[in-house]
């Protein structure tokens, strides 16, 4: 992990490899995750304080930002609200006990998600890999009827209003929209949206797409249809 001191424009879509840009205060903590994901491929860049987490943000244009809860000089939940006005980066919060006001406020402002701190690498890879081959698919924008999903910005509009998601129904949205108008199973879903393998945990998928549903505003349930026994359909849905 490289910690920069100044900080020139990155150009993006030169790399090869993801970047994680870390913003914690604990550098033994952000030390010990760099040296694994980096074995893993990708690179991390790790600074203390929000007003640099800030900067690097601007400069680097990492795929994922991930800040503590405990983020000192700027705070998570400003460091969201700074960083949404300016840039489309997926922002996850890092969080631990007690922070559970901290993450309502964080995921208001805007962040993606929230994951467990100490973080754990089996939680952060996928979400960092999904990140970067988003930003390198061909297909910046996607749209079903009047739904639009941005996969570079990780935005979604509905009827041209913005609709702000956590990222496990951002990926879930994403693939059922590469999927239009077919049936995909829940063993397909839990495989690709949730890197698991694990069918006895496809309960889990009823109570996202509930909530997906809820946010979409698809309240008569036509366009992401159940097919039962089977799976779930998103259609084009114009009326």
């Amino acid at each position: 992990m490289i910690q920069p001191q100044t900080a020139p424009e990155v150009d993006r879509d030169t790399r090869t490899a993801p970047m994680l840009l870390v913003a914690d205060p604990e550098a033994v903590m952000v030390e010990d995750l760099a040296s694994v994901l980096e074995r893993e491929g990708v690179e991390v860049m790790g600074v203390t304080d929000g007003a640099q987490a800030l900067l690097q943000a601007g400069a680097l244009r990492p795929d994922v930002v991930l800040v503590s809860a405990t983020l000192p000089v700027i705070g998570a939940v400003e460091f969201v609200r700074a960083v949404r006005l300016t840039r489309a980066i997926p922002v996850l919060l890092g969080v631990g006990e007690g922070h559970a006001q901290q993450a309502v406020q964080a995921l208001a402002a805007g962040a993606t998600a929230c994951v467990a701190r100490p973080y754990r690498v089996p939680e952060l890879l996928p979400l960092v890999q999904a990140a970067f081959s988003g930003e390198a698919g061909s297909r910046r924008t996607l749209t079903v009827g009047k739904v639009e999903l941005d996969v570079n910005a990780y935005q979604v509009r509905v009827d041209g209003r913005t609709v702000h998601l956590p990222l496990r129904e951002f990926e879930l949205l994403h693939y059922l929209m590469r999927n239009a108008h077919r049936t995909v199973t829940r063993e397909q879903i839990m495989r690709h949206v949730w890197n698991s393998t694990d069918a006895t945990s496809t309960n889990t998928i009823a109570v996202h797409v509930k909530r997906l549903r809820a946010r979409l505003g698809d309240t008569d349930d036509q366009l992401i249809q159940t097919v039962r026994g089977v799976g779930y359909r998103l259609v084009d849905k114009t009326g």
